[in-house]
């Protein structure tokens, strides 16, 4: 049952919903920050956050599992290396959404999100 377990579904089938969630994901590791959608921002966020959990555990299983998710290998190896020191005291909460003027042709909601 699938009482109150609700997905973002973002208007995409689920193959396209998780290829987006993907690359949105990868590229907020890579650059710190994107500007998108309000309703992206929050559904990469949990992805987001889990794939800098699991380079916290730093294990063989969580790399190989980081590097099924993230589009570049590289830049899991990095992920990896950097985040013991960035977020080594944190416990969650690892991004942030600051939200920002309405996108101009269609009025939709616009947020950054980015690494703190």
């Amino acid at each position: 049952m699938r009482h109150r377990c609700k997905v973002p579904e973002l208007g995409l089938p689920a193959d396209q919903r998780r290829a987006l969630l993907r690359s949105l994901a990868t590229q907020i590791i890579r650059h710190g920050q994107i500007t998108t959608t309000k309703a992206r921002a929050k559904a990469v966020r949990k992805e987001v956050e889990k794939m800098i959990t699991l380079a916290k555990d730093g294990s063989l299983a969580a790399r190989r599992q980081a590097m099924g998710y993230i589009y570049d290998k590289n830049l899991v190896h990095d992920l990896f290396a950097a985040v013991s020191e960035r977020y080594g005291d944190r416990q969650g909460g690892y991004t942030r959404i600051v939200r920002t003027k309405r996108r101009r042709g269609d009025n939709a909601e616009m947020a950054i999100i980015e690494l703190v």
